[in-house]
């Protein structure tokens, strides 16, 4: 037996090393942590951004072969479908299986200073889950998930500015002044969202209004005292 008397260390080398030629063997404690989890999707990208020139310049594209460029972009796409996203399986095999190749084949190519697998490395995805990354494809999807954060900010501040002038509309018919004051809209808002509320009917509204002179007159209380 190959392991017999290893150490725990030495141990994960030798996996890694024969699992998988074309990669460097490192220590799983050492390698780095994905920044993406399960939770991070872009489901609504049916496109991922590629950029045309790094890629016309690239070391893989001028030296690479045509099959093996074309394994190579092939699975930067699978890699966009897999979770998490960006990465890919650490097993030959099942990538083999996902190119529609014979495995012995794809780890021949893999062997190529530019193989299908070309830059992409070893990292440690959360629950300890030890998968392959590609820089350009983490930075590609950090940058569509920064997009996508600063739409889902814009949208709720969009909607939150929305609802905050219909309940302002809806407080005028009951007592216009209040209306206009601010803090008070904003205090029945955060009211109403606090208590679950989904349909902002006239009870509603009413109540919310009530707790909003309740509070006013209990901060009026606390300072007297």
């Amino acid at each position: 037996m190959p392991l017999a008397g290893c150490t725990p260390a030495a141990a994960r080398v030798f996996f890694m090393t024969t699992r998988a030629v074309h990669l460097l063997p490192v220590d799983a404690d050492e390698l780095p942590d994905y920044p993406f989890g399960a939770d991070d999707r872009l489901d609504s990208h049916y496109f991922m951004v590629w950029e045309r020139r790094r890629w016309l310049n690239s070391d893989m594209r001028l030296k690479g072969t045509p099959e093996c460029r074309a394994l190579y972009f092939d699975l930067t796409n699978i890699a966009y479908d897999q979770s998490p996203v960006g990465t890919l399986p650490d097993d030959m095999d099942v990538l083999a299986k996902m190119l529609f190749l014979d495995p012995g084949h794809f780890r021949a190519l893999c062997k190529l200073d530019y193989g299908p697998l070309h830059k992409w490395t070893r990292c440690r995805c959360e629950g300890g889950e030890i998968r392959l990354m590609h820089p350009m494809v983490l930075r590609s999807l950090t940058e569509a998930i920064a997009r996508k954060e600063d739409n889902r900010a814009r949208n709720e501040a969009a909607n939150a500015a929305k609802r905050l002038q219909r309940l302002r509309a809806t407080v005028a018919g009951y007592q216009a002044e209040l209306a206009k004051n601010d803090a008070a809209v904003r205090w029945i808002d955060e009211w109403l969202m606090k208590e679950g509320c989904e349909y902002r009917s006239a009870a509603w509204i009413e109540r919310a209004m009530l707790a909003w002179s309740n509070h006013v007159f209990d901060l009026g209380r606390a300072r007297l005292s």
